[in-house]
């Protein structure tokens, strides 16, 4: 498989993974149009490093070396965007819900259950 060709599939697979189609990412972007993001997803042509830092930006969860294929680890896994996902599309209260249980689980896992180690 051609380096164009593995670019596009991971930039593609990053779009699908965010849930966005190809007109809602090129309007995240400031300059890139649902035809060129299209072009490169397809490996027709492979974009430069302004492209994915811009592409990456617009993902807010991959970098652009990423992209290029120059890091093989992906920064969120798929669990993961789809809780970012999800946060976003909650409304204010939601979120403060969600950051909530966040923090409580946090704060469970740091702190020892009392009886940890205590033998019988």
């Amino acid at each position: 498989m051609t380096l164009n060709k593995q670019i596009g599939q991971r930039l593609k697979a990053a779009r699908q993974a965010a849930r966005y189609s190809l007109s809602e990412l090129a309007s995240r972007t400031k300059t890139l149009s649902k035809s060129r993001i299209s072009n490169y997803e397809q490996g027709i042509r492979r974009m430069g490093i302004e492209e994915a830092q811009e592409l990456s930006e617009a993902l807010e969860g991959v970098t652009p070396a990423y992209l290029l294929c120059l890091d093989d680890a992906s920064p969120l896994s798929s669990d993961e965007w789809q809780l970012i996902q999800r946060y976003r599309r909650t409304d204010e209260r939601g979120r403060a819900l969600i950051q909530q249980v966040a923090d409580t689980e946090s704060q469970a896992k740091a702190t020892p259950s009392s009886g940890a180690g205590r033998t019988q």
